[in-house]
């Protein structure tokens, strides 16, 4: 099997090392041999994205938005087979891999019209016969840095706005779902764009990533990954005085109160917190529930997860996938072991599980008698595994829902306005669902939380100009 090649300069380029990619539905199913760049290739690509940010930030505009609408059509067009593609080597179902795909065309095509679209300001003076205009200029050239759980959709709102406000983009996927990233990558090069423009460069974090966030001639770098890894690219980045952007981890809570609808609070958390495997920094982790419900919807709830099927991803009827890889089903196993030595109880789940072709299968996990000073309620999982932690009222569920390092999203069930209301207000998070899963966003709004969440302007909608632009005032004497 021939490697796939990194795409540098315009041209696709073979390597000397590559690595499998695995099906974690089925181990013994290899999606591809991809390419593995090292230090050399990664500088090559960022010497080529220098050389063409001249011509591209300083050129049509139209061009640019033919060049985004193009791909956008093509992921569109190509929906179902990048799909299957997606949910064949990240292991999220059939249905929700052809999902994140059309959201990564529409964000491409939103982007297309962002082209278009840039403004700025004219304002006058405080002294008379001068001019000023506030202007937005691209920043250079964009290392971006993406996590396996969302393979399409994710590298889509970090490339799709550099390249609509003129940057040149070198595109480092996770190590562990270069499929699609190559795929998409394919889309891009042969949507007309400049050699140079963009470039993809394969391989370890420890390599590629390392020789992005300290070259000198990386303008700004977009993360999207661990806390730890987070925090050392931050420490790097402020060094080599480079922008940074921050997306890392999350400890969403989803309040229950008294009077939830009892069937829609249940959906919220079943989707929240086990869809996608719970692979989601956006996963309701923590199920904050007042005492009036407590037992009829952790009952519930332990009754909608029977009818959950964990199974091969691309199975019609599979509604849970395996999770990515061995060290991330450990993951989920070691802090189903933590929850229980911490005191809390295991009330469904948490099984190995075991299907038709070997994987990576983990039945989902639902512990109660949680408290929130527990591990399994400070620190992020990433697997399908749901703490409840049972609140005296309102005041105390809000009080123990913001109580966390994290502070990416939060939701309430409720059929209180004065509750949703408070909430949406006082909830210590960058995003925040009324009677809706915690995990699902629009592609044209911004995306970001606080606190150890995430660091710098938002992604996503409009927003994004904020940290793939700087800023330039411009004064004319008239």
């Amino acid at each position: 099997m021939d490697a796939a090649g990194n795409y540098i300069a315009g041209e696709w380029i073979a390597s000397s090392e590559a690595a499998e990619d695995i099906n974690p539905s089925n181990t013994g199913d290899v999606v591809g041999l991809f390419a593995r760049a090292d230090a050399t290739a990664t500088e090559r690509a960022i010497a080529a994205a220098k050389a063409a940010f001249p011509a591209w930030s300083r050129g049509s505009i139209q061009q640019r938005h033919d060049i985004l609408k193009r791909i956008g059509d093509e992921i569109l067009a190509r929906k179902d087979e990048l799909g299957r593609l997606l949910a064949r080597e990240e292991g999220k179902t059939l249905a929700e891999g052809v999902g994140e795909t059309v959201r990564a065309g529409q964000i491409f095509l939103f982007f297309a019209a962002e082209c278009v679209r840039l403004g700025g300001e004219k304002i006058a003076s405080v002294r008379p016969g001068i001019d000023i205009e506030v202007t937005r200029e691209p920043v250079g050239v964009v290392g971006l840095i993406t996590p396996w759980n969302f393979p399409i959709a994710i590298p889509a709102w970090k490339i799709a706005p550099a390249l609509a406000y003129g940057n040149c983009v070198v595109f480092k996927p996770a190590d562990l779902v270069p499929g699609t990233a190559h795929a998409l990558s394919k889309i891009i090069a042969a949507s007309g764009i400049p050699a140079g423009v963009f470039n993809l460069v394969m391989g370890r974090g420890s390599v590629v990533g390392e020789t992005l966030i300290r070259h000198p001639d990386i303008a700004a770098i977009s993360f999207t990954g661990s806390v730890a890894t987070g925090q050392s690219i931050a420490a790097a980045c402020v060094a080599g005085m480079k922008k940074f952007q921050l997306e890392m981890g999350g400890k969403n809570p989803l309040v229950v109160l008294d009077d939830a609808d009892l069937a829609v609070a249940v959906e919220c958390a079943a989707n929240g917190a086990f869809f996608a495997t719970g692979q989601r920094c956006t996963a309701s982790s923590r199920l904050v529930v007042t005492e009036g419900i407590h037992d009829r919807f952790v009952a519930a709830l332990t009754e909608r997860m029977k009818t959950l099927v964990v199974d091969d991803a691309l199975k019609s009827g599979t509604h849970i996938g395996p999770a990515v890889d061995q060290s991330q089903l450990d993951q989920d196993l070691r802090y189903i072991g933590i929850g229980k030595d911490e005191g809390a109880r295991l009330v469904a789940g948490g099984d190995v599980l075991r299907r038709d072709a070997p994987g990576f299968y983990v039945a989902p996990a639902l512990f109660t008698d949680v408290r929130n000073d527990m591990r399994i309620a400070r620190e992020e999982i990433f697997g399908p595994v749901a703490a409840v932690i049972r609140a005296k009222d309102y005041d105390a569920a809000l009080a123990i829902a913001n109580d966390t390092p994290f502070g990416l999203v939060a939701g309430i069930c409720t059929t209180s306005l004065k509750h949703a209301t408070h909430f949406k207000r006082n909830a210590e998070a960058g995003m925040v669902m009324v009677n809706l899963p915690t995990a699902g966003v629009d592609y044209h709004v911004p995306f970001g939380g606080r606190k150890g969440s995430s660091y710098g302007p938002r992604e996503q909608g409009r927003y994004a100009a904020e940290f793939y632009t700087t800023v330039k005032t411009a004064y004319t004497l008239a």
